[in-house]
């Protein structure tokens, strides 16, 4: 799948960890994937009124204030580990207010985090993030869940309550994806040595946006559910991958004037992946 005009902005402005990038190279990084000026600057436009782009001086732009909580998530693939903790069988709920039901803004904190429904009225996940309750609810407030929603411990579910709420996720296949993007992104390592450096810039871009996608939509599960060491290794082949890419990048955005930071397929993310979220960086 091709990236959309806003992605290319968001991703390129991603990488200058606190810095500025010139509207050129904005415009030369969309024209490798058949994006035309016009499109670039019609999107640069409406992400600047939505306070996802800044600018502070004409011509240079960077991430807006409303960009930072999801781009934060955006690259907390690199230190995954450290984002979790051991499962001691208790989970974290959301009740009330528009939590569980659906707001745009609240069901994309919720699914940022991994929460899934037990009932319409119910999220929950295992209480194996970093921080526990109180550091999850401030994640989930960043991330725009309606302010009435309730969150909450819940331990002692009844044995077929808890296989319900365990089933919810699925297992098989999130460790099925695992194991093939390491398969794709090994692949594409081996070609990028090959290709010309446009090819090679828009093929890591590619391969390492869906891979970095697929990361930050990782409900991340405890070891009792999904084996943490098959994460790990996704995880380890995209720090090599993300080398291999940032390599391919580097003289190009020196050329535009920019000094690179992370490279740009590895901090691509839009949000644009869950359904019904307008409000998600990039959106128009």
């Amino acid at each position: 799948m091709s990236p959309t005009p806003k992605s290319v902005v968001l991703d390129l402005l991603s990488t200058m960890r606190g810095g500025a990038l010139p509207v050129r190279a904005l415009v030369a990084a969309a024209a490798l994937f058949g994006i035309s000026e016009n499109s670039l600057r019609v999107a640069l436009a409406r992400l600047r009124a939505s306070g996802m782009v800044g600018s502070d001086h004409p011509g240079l732009y960077r991430l807006g204030a409303r960009a930072e909580a999801v781009n934060r998530l955006a690259t907390s693939w690199r230190s995954i580990d450290r984002t979790l903790r051991t499962w001691s069988g208790r989970w974290i709920a959301v009740v009330g207010g528009e939590g569980a039901r659906g707001t745009q803004r609240s069901g994309r904190a919720l699914a940022f985090l991994g929460f899934r429904n037990l009932r319409p009225d119910l999220a929950l996940r295992p209480d194996n993030l970093a921080g526990g309750i109180a550091a999850t609810t401030q994640r989930l407030a960043e991330l725009g869940l309606d302010p009435s929603a309730d969150v909450f411990g819940l331990h002692d579910l009844a044995p077929a309550t808890a296989r319900r709420a365990t089933r919810l996720w699925d297992t098989g296949a999130i460790r099925q994806g695992y194991h093939r993007t390491v398969a794709e992104l090994e692949r594409s390592e081996r070609a990028l040595a090959a290709l010309p450096r446009e090819q090679a810039m828009a093929e890591s871009f590619l391969v390492g946006g869906r891979a970095i996608r697929q990361l930050v939509l990782d409900p991340r599960l405890p070891d009792t559910l999904v084996p943490a060491a098959e994460r790990r290794a996704l995880v380890d082949t995209l720090l090599r991958y993300d080398r291999a890419g940032r390599d391919r990048w580097a003289s190009f955005l020196r050329e535009m004037g920019a000094e690179p930071g992370d490279t740009p397929a590895h901090s691509r993310f839009t949000g644009d992946e869950i359904p019904g979220t307008d409000e998600l960086p990039g959106a128009p």
